[in-house]
């Protein structure tokens, strides 16, 4: 099913922030043939600001398209990008900044940053999973004062690792998960980790990333209550690691509910999932946003995570566990669902509800 198109038929003109960087380069692939959308505006730091985008970029994977290539980059300041839907890649550090400027000047900010993740106000979004957390939006309006607003897409661990979890919760009622990470080299940014570091290696720390595994689930798989999001009452241990893979992180989770499921019980409800957003038709919505793999060895990130352009989340290994319930492992691509992607479709979604109309 192909939706209506929001605009009538016109591109919406968008603004990217961050442009120069991984995630940045890869909201304007995605964005470049977008059915809905345009790239009007690129921005990033100051030291690129005034050059062209072509000359300022060094471009990692395929060709840049055209129309981008010749944009002046411009500063991050909503005096000079007036786009009013603005994709961030920027870090968390220049979001935390520069991301409230934009919803104080009027703009949809689309955010990847950490910065507003768990900020009471602020949805923190998989369109699939708790699409009713758009409500946020009025919420934040209010509390703020700004015209514009501020949503986030989760952790690129933290997106893969929900989607594999909001079915059986639904079902049965999540109470502990222990999740155990093994994240691609790309999750660094370019140009990831030093390959003498890596190579023949596993890092069992990445900086600040268990804490988000550890909360943004509560948030997400919450009960938005008309006022703000009743964080789901479960409780969540990470261990996270790097390993030599380019695209694809991987998560093995161990569970307990409150209702015990049977194996069979949580296969069928991962393989009845379609999200809150199946009839939609949003153009980067994957065909299934879970594929259940049934062979023993899958996923595998060589194997699956380009399946569905890398915006589907992969589940198998589901068995029970003996010391919680059950136990599987789950794999995404990091930087199309987990990052880029997510943003996108997010979009997508806000423009079908009608959020993008004065834009």
């Amino acid at each position: 099913m192909t939706t209506a198109h929001p605009f009538g038929g016109r591109r919406l003109p968008v603004a990217v922030l961050g442009a120069t960087g991984t995630v940045g380069q890869l909201f304007i692939r995605l964005l470049a043939d977008h059915p809905w959308f345009r790239v009007t505006s690129v921005a990033a730091s100051e030291r690129s600001a005034g050059r062209l985008f072509a000359g300022a970029t060094k471009w990692h994977e395929g060709t840049m398209p055209r129309e981008v290539a010749e944009l002046q980059v411009r500063r991050c300041d909503p005096a000079e990008v007036t786009e009013r839907v603005v994709f961030s890649a920027l870090d968390s550090a220049a979001a935390l900044a520069a991301e409230p400027e934009f919803a104080r000047a009027g703009a949809i900010v689309l955010s990847n940053a950490k910065s507003y993740r768990m900020a009471e106000d602020v949805p923190l979004l998989i369109p699939e999973v708790n699409p009713d957390h758009l409500g946020l939006i009025d919420v934040q309006r209010q509390v703020r004062g700004w015209p514009g607003a501020i949503v986030t897409n989760p952790n690129c661990s933290t997106i893969n690792i929900v989607m594999a979890l909001a079915p059986l919760h639904r079902a049965f009622g999540l109470r502990k998960l222990f999740a155990v990470t093994m994240q691609a080299i790309s999750g660094a940014g370019y140009p990831g980790v030093p390959s003498l570091d890596i190579l023949g290696n596993v890092i069992p720390f990445i900086g600040d990333e268990e804490p988000k595994v550890e909360t943004e689930p509560q948030k997400l798989l919450g009960d938005f209550d008309g006022e703000r999001v009743v964080m789901a009452p479960f409780v969540t241990s990470a261990q996270t690691n790097r390993v030599a893979v380019r695209h694809g992180h991987t998560a093995c989770l161990s569970m307990s509910f409150e209702r015990h499921p049977h194996e069979d019980e949580a296969l069928d409800a991962l393989r009845g999932w379609r999200g809150g957003i199946a009839a939609l038709g949003l153009p980067t919505a994957p065909p299934s946003p879970l594929v259940v793999h049934e062979t023993d060895d899958r996923p595998q990130p060589l194997k699956d995570v380009e399946r569905d352009a890398g915006m589907s989340v992969h589940v198998g290994r589901v068995r029970p566990d003996p010391l919680l319930d059950l136990r599987l492992v789950c794999m995404g691509h990091n930087v199309m669902r987990g990052a880029a992607g997510a943003s996108v479709l997010n979009a997508e979604l806000m423009a079908v509800r009608g959020l993008l109309a004065g834009a």
